[in-house]
């Protein structure tokens, strides 16, 4: 694998998480509930797909901000030991760190209470061109919660990534915001691979996510030349513009927490890509690297190195794939 110093750029969303297993519920007025765990973690759509592309030996440099704060210093020196260039992972004072309190449930789920903090500050300014250059994948990571970002800038920052040759993946979070198709539309045109999950995929264009058809067609409209929307325990959908869908299982594992199973994913596809290998075979990794994550609490669980990785594709069933129909969009 290619590991050069600019490898990857990863711009957007940095988080810490805070998390805390299982909860069954809230206690009323200043009771207590005991859990098995509680931990803290890079996180976010760009951070933790950096932090998991580092621990499978890539080279990759962060671009974003967190606040002058504990817990902006725990989010660059947890990056930074993973051997992550936080250069331009600026800090900004009078603003906090965007963070997330995570109580998550029995089954897996994850409702999330949210500072956006930092994050609302992010801005075309701060992305390094000459570091771009350099690199051979921008991933954009956060879009609809990047005020400073979001829209025509984010659209005029891919226009010039694509410029300068390299590939472009991004993922979003709409959050179910009103305006997320009038948004997103300007950058679609420069996205080699788009990367959310179908539900986040079927918000944004409108569509049921049983018209899986339709919501693929929506993107490739919009000029995205892969969409890759990640179905949970249903695997993965992988559509080239022009070309019929292909579905792969998920990896048969039992899931502890899902939480950035998403980013995961994200980094095992770039790293198939920067080792040259078939979409399918980007797809699988990025499946393997979700499903390892899934089986811990938090965005930093389960993911090792990629010998771990690669011998978990060889040894680990998969689920039956289902025969799911997509509707006539």
């Amino acid at each position: 694998m290619r590991t050069d110093p600019s490898a990857v750029i990863s711009a957007g969303l940095h988080i810490v998480d805070v998390l805390g297993r299982p909860v069954t519920h809230i206690p009323d007025g200043q009771g207590v509930a005991f859990l098995d765990e509680i931990t803290m973690t890079v996180a976010g759509t760009a951070a933790a797909t950096s932090a998991d592309l580092a621990r499978l030996g890539v080279a990759v440099a962060a671009v974003g901000a967190v606040g002058n704060d504990v817990m902006g210093q725990f989010l660059r020196s947890r990056m930074a030991s993973l051997g992550i260039d936080v250069t331009h992972l600026v800090r900004l004072d009078g603003v906090p760190t965007s963070a997330t309190m995570l109580p998550i449930r029995p089954n897996g789920e994850r409702p999330a209470l949210h500072v956006i903090g930092a994050n609302a500050f992010v801005t075309e300014d701060l992305v390094p061109w000459d570091l771009v250059s350099r690199a051979r994948v921008f991933h954009m990571g956060g879009t609809f919660l990047l005020p400073g970002l979001d829209g025509e800038p984010t659209a005029r920052v891919l226009r010039r990534v694509k410029e300068l040759g390299l590939t472009v993946t991004m993922d979003f979070i709409p959050g179910g915001r009103a305006d997320a198709a009038e948004l997103l539309a300007p950058a679609l045109p420069y996205v080699d691979y788009l990367l959310p999950n179908l539900e986040d995929a079927a918000f944004v264009a409108g569509r049921r996510e049983a018209d899986r058809a339709g919501v693929i067609a929506w993107y490739h409209d919009r000029g995205v030349g892969c969409t890759i929307l990640t179905m949970g325990a249903d695997g993965v959908s992988i559509a080239r513009r022009g070309e019929p869908e292909t579905r792969l299982p998920a990896f048969d594992i039992d899931v502890v927490d899902t939480t950035g199973c998403g980013d995961a994913f994200t980094a095992g596809f770039i790293t198939g890509l920067l080792d040259g290998r078939s979409l399918l075979e980007c797809a699988e990794r990025g499946l393997a690297c979700g499903s390892l994550v899934a089986t811990g609490l938090g965005s930093d669980a389960g993911l090792v190195d990629q010998h771990h990785l690669l011998d978990f594709i060889a040894t680990t069933p998969r689920r039956q794939l289902a025969e799911t129909a997509m509707e006539a969009s």
